[in-house]
């Protein structure tokens, strides 16, 4: 399916929760990163991770809520030196494209003193390889359809539908196929096009409702 651009309130957001670690002088990094849609669920995913890691030297949150022009965001530096954990790590995430995402990042102190600059090296670092790590999706609008058609064009309907990245929920049939429908928003002007010439103008997709699918971005 097709992204829209961000002026739609449509973005990225990480497809699942994933973790990826990385050791500094000693000191061990782990960074998760996953989806949430809102600051209570942002919370909820830091003091979950937090309680996963409770005796690490640092758990440092992080997170972006909507996407585009229109954010909240958090950062903490939780307990290492001034800007030199959250605020790296956010950079990362406003450089990655991705919105309703949370991001911790655990430190476990190794003996050795890293420094202003090898901690936020460090940060930034586990924060680039979790936004790489991390499989993406993205929010795409789409029209939920019911189209009824003679038997003779099923096929075809069924093509153009794939064609159009569209999804057929349902067919019943009786005497004609009675569809029901996932068509993508930016598609359904040429389905529409397509069905009427198919069917020389008998026929014509209903939509019944507008809504948001998640769909993996590999896929689009």
């Amino acid at each position: 399916m097709k992204p829209a651009d961000e002026s739609s309130g449509l973005f990225d957001i990480p497809a699942g929760e994933t973790r990826v670690r990385q050791t500094v002088a000693n000191s061990r990094f782990f960074a998760t990163i996953a989806p949430v849609a809102s600051s209570e669920e942002a919370r909820a995913f830091i003091s979950r991770v937090r309680s996963e890691f409770p005796d690490a030297s640092h758990n440092v949150p992080t997170y972006i809520i909507g996407g585009g022009k229109s954010v909240i965001e958090f950062c903490s530096d939780d307990g290492e030196p001034s800007g030199t954990a959250g605020r790296p790590a956010l950079a990362v995430l406003r450089g990655s494209g991705l919105g309703n995402v949370g991001l911790v990042i655990t430190r476990y102190f190794g003996g050795t003193l890293l420094g202003k600059g090898g901690l936020v090296k460090a940060y930034t670092e586990s924060a680039q390889m979790a936004v790489k790590a991390v499989a993406r999706a993205r929010k795409v609008l789409v029209h939920n359809v019911v189209l009824e058609i003679p038997y003779g064009i099923l096929e075809k309907v069924r093509l153009k539908v794939a064609s159009c990245t569209g999804h057929i929920n349902k067919e019943e049939f009786t005497d004609s196929v009675r569809m029901e429908l996932i068509i993508p928003v930016d598609d359904f002007p040429a389905f529409l096009v397509a069905i009427k010439e198919l069917s020389a103008g008998k026929a014509e997709p209903k939509i019944l409702t507008t809504t948001e699918l998640l769909v993996p971005k590999s896929t689009q």
